[in-house]
């Protein structure tokens, strides 16, 4: 069993464009995610399950609804409590890495704690034990394009968790990878979310990584279509 709803919409929607241009990316969803769960938004690109991850993550605000996150509109929240929001309670995994090219792997997953002010002791702490979790111990000093992107995407998961969220939000997050390394990084969020209790969230069309998680919910031109629970 799950515990308590930690994020929810309802009748969320949103539109981009106007007039006879307006495009419904999503169309009044009604959804809740459960700590400790694992969920995957899957669909056709173009389907809306990336806008609707950035709703549930504060990214965007919706056009009409509302998402909330532990019970609070996310729309009510001020620009400060939302990077408060980022920097403490969310991770977030982008299909592209968004590495920062000059610095290595561990000074990249650092760089959040350093930002949030985390003592030098604790963040060389953490950033190490994050980093052997993933299996990049050993390459902590590498610089991004010393990696393969398998590599890479273990350094964006280390970074995303370092900060110990409870949510953790991921965008594609094998889309640019080949399928054998694709699976690896599916195994590797698995278990690493699991070891520490994290609520996942993924917009994928990887049914491979979406077999991992424990819901799948299906999207197709801005709304869900059906739900199916792993046993």
């Amino acid at each position: 069993m799950y515990g308590d709803t930690v994020i929810s919409t309802d009748e969320i929607s949103r539109s981009f464009g106007s007039g006879e241009q307006v495009v419904t990316a999503v169309n009044r969803v009604n959804m809740d995610v459960h700590s400790g769960e694992s969920l995957a938004l899957v669909g056709r690109s173009g389907s809306g399950k990336t806008t609707l991850l950035n709703l549930l993550a504060g990214l965007d605000q919706p056009t009409s609804g509302k998402a909330m996150f532990e019970g609070r509109e996310l729309a009510a929240f001020s620009e400060k409590e939302l990077v408060e929001l980022r920097r403490h309670k969310i991770g977030f995994i982008f299909q592209s890495f968004g590495l920062i090219p000059l610095l290595s792997a561990y000074e990249n997953v650092e760089l959040p704690l350093h930002i949030s002010g985390v003592s030098w002791r604790e963040r060389r702490r953490r950033a190490t034990e994050i980093l052997q979790l993933v299996g990049l111990g050993p390459r902590a000093k590498h610089r991004p394009y010393e990696l393969s992107g398998g590599e890479q995407q273990r350094v964006a998961i280390a970074r995303a968790l370092v900060t110990a969220p409870d949510v953790l939000f991921a965008d594609e997050p094998t889309g640019e990878l080949d399928t054998v390394t694709a699976k690896s990084i599916a195994t590797i969020l698995k278990d690493v979310v699991r070891q520490r209790g994290v609520t996942v969230v993924v917009a994928t069309h990887d049914l491979n990584l979406a077999g991992t998680c424990d819901r799948v919910l299906t999207m197709e031109d801005g709304m869900l279509t059906n739900s199916q629970q792993r046993d």
